[in-house]
Parts: C-alpha cells; structure tokens; sequence
C-alpha cells in the first residue's frame, strides 16, 4: 500500500462530527467521518476510484495438441510431432519469437475403461502438450488460430486479451481518483455546512492492473461467419483502475 501522509498530530476518534454536532453515515460506501477530540480538529475520509477503458494491445493465445497411444510413449512421441509442426509455423510463417512461445502444460495420463464384468481396464494413454504464445497483431488473431490449427493443434482453451505495460496509465487513472474523492469529499463537506481544508493523507488500496478479457473457443465458434473458414475475433476493451483513501481537514 502507497501512503503519503501529512502529520495530524492528533489522535482520530471515530463518530460523528463534534464541532457542528451533525453526524453523517452512509451516504457513500467506504466513506467515515472522524473528530478530534483534543482540538476539535475535523477530518473526513473517502475513497476515490479512477478507471480507463482502453484497448487492449497483446493477447495471449492457449494452443495445444492431445493425443492417444497404446504406450506413454506412443503418445508422446505423436504429441510432440505435433507439437513441433505447429511451433515451425508459429516461428517461420507467423515470425512469432521463440522467446513469446512458452511450454504451459504438458502431461502424459493413462485412459481407463471400467464396466462392472471386467472392472477397470487400461484402454492406453492421453498425451497433452499445451503452448502459451503472446502475439501482438491482434487483427490476425483468427488467422493464427486457423493456421495452428491446419498444423494439427486440437486444444485451443480461450484467447486472452490484455495491456502489455498498464504502467503508462497510472497517471490518468490516479488524477481520475483523486477527483472521485474530491468530489465525494465534497458533497459531504457542503451538506454538513462545512468547506474542505487541506488533504491530510492519501493511500493507493490497490495495485494498478489490466484484467483480461477471455474468449473461450464456444465464444470463437460463434463469431466464426458459417460462410468463411477464416475465425474471426474481437479484441473488445479492458480496463485500467485504482482506488485511492483520501483524509481531508474539514473547516
């Protein structure tokens, strides 16, 4: 948590408001009033939010290949065939960096038959292997899918869509939720017939972040035109936000 404070110097009671004798409570979510019982010093506490809508620029894309065999090795070894068509693809047609292309998953698991005659029966063995693959040209996202796809890939899970560097948006974000808890700060100050004094402390309760926005291969199919072969793929909006505590001198 990021505070910056200016020194009351004073210890903060909660309750109502001890010099106008008015007390305030809920008329926002996360907001108190506190007073200072040894100067009749006031202060008020809000919490402000701040948010951006922006467009998200990489996605990161779960493709991957199962497999059955007699033996773990069977396979594995068909998995990993795959595997290295779809990586050559990936590197030589789509020029993907080696270091944007990631082993997510990979596991080999024997495939059990059970039936109350012969009990429980190994039938052989699934074999997946799964890649993470950051990728930047989002507008050739359905492309990439169709092509890994003629490569052999048969698990694609969801295509995920976010901000590389959320970083660049603290500034906008902060300055919004600064002006959030103003005005809270207020619409509070002026029903109590009181006027805002000088900000005694601010802390950041969360971290500045850029949620992804998932689409699942049912969400894929759906946008895919039934006359094309192409997928098609919206990228959508994310959001940026924070939350700021703000305590106010209340005059």
């Amino acid at each position: 948590m990021k505070t910056w404070a200016k020194t009351a110097g004073t210890l903060l009671v909660a309750g109502s408001l001890l010099a106008g004798g008015s007390a305030v409570s809920g008329v926002f979510s996360g907001t108190s009033v506190y007073a200072d019982e040894a100067v009749q010093r006031n202060v008020i506490n809000v919490v402000g939010s701040g948010e951006m809508s922006i467009k998200p620029d990489i996605a990161y894309l779960s493709i991957g290949v199962q497999t059955t065999g007699d033996t773990a090795q069977a396979a594995q070894k068909a998995t990993a065939a795959q595997i290295a068509k779809i990586t050559a693809v990936l590197k030589n047609t789509w020029k993907i960096d080696a270091a944007d292309i990631q082993t997510a998953q990979f596991y080999v698991q024997p495939n059990y038959t059970y039936n109350e005659k012969e009990g429980q029966k190994l039938k052989g063995y699934n074999a997946y292997h799964t890649l993470q693959v950051k990728y930047r040209q989002l507008d050739k996202i359905g492309q990439l899918l169709d092509d890994a796809t003629k490569a052999g890939a048969n698990q694609i899970d969801n295509v995920r869509f976010t901000v590389e560097n959320p970083d660049q948006y603290q500034e906008q974000v902060i300055n919004k939720a600064l002006a959030n808890a103003e005005l809270k700060a207020g619409i509070i100050a002026k029903g109590v017939k009181r006027t805002l004094g000088t900000v005694l402390s601010v802390s950041q309760n969360d971290v500045i972040a850029a949620p992804v926005y998932e689409r699942s291969m049912t969400e894929l199919s759906k946008a895919s035109s039934a006359d094309t072969a192409a997928t098609a793929v919206e990228t959508g909006q994310v959001k940026v936000n924070t939350s700021l505590s703000v305590q106010y001198e209340l005059k």
